[in-house]
């Protein structure tokens, strides 16, 4: 069984909103996990661990982005599309699902770190925010790289 060009972009738009969501799943929940330790003992502390907690969370809606995107491109191929324009959408998923996965996972281990300086020093969440926004940018970078390639 031969694959089309709709298969192969569905099979990418799949994988970008999987891959980036798995990893955003995870990062949110390894900030929360740190969060609700120093919650316990601080509750105060919510309003400025609850934006570390979800910024891990970006990369699974970067993913579901290009998959809406890839997806509105599958429906205007004609049904004997040429399966090159197919691969072409799906390389072009790639970067946002496998730099949506790790940079997620990495974006929650710096925040985590940045839940655990405002447990201590409660003014410095502010710059623990901005640490663990300098991750977010490859995940950006990688968001565009797949709408630039998706044409």
């Amino acid at each position: 069984m031969e694959l089309t060009a709709q298969a192969l972009a569905i099979i990418g738009a799949a994988l970008a909103a999987a891959l980036a969501g798995i990893g955003s799943a995870i990062g949110v929940q390894m900030g929360g996990k740190a969060a609700a330790g120093v919650l316990s003992e601080k509750p105060e502390l919510f309003g400025k661990l609850i934006i570390l907690q979800a910024l891990p969370g970006t990369q699974g809606m970067y993913g579901f982005i290009v998959a809406i995107l890839v997806l509105g491109k599958v429906t205007a191929m004609l049904p004997d599309a040429d399966v090159a324009e197919g691969w072409r959408l799906f390389f072009a998923c790639l970067p946002i699902a496998l730099v949506g996965l790790v940079s997620a996972i990495f974006q929650a281990k710096m925040a985590v770190s940045a839940i655990h300086m405002t447990a201590k020093q409660p003014a410095a969440s502010g710059r623990g925010i901005t640490m663990t926004v300098l991750v977010e940018t490859y995940a950006i970078l990688a968001l565009l790289a797949s709408i630039l390639l998706i044409g």
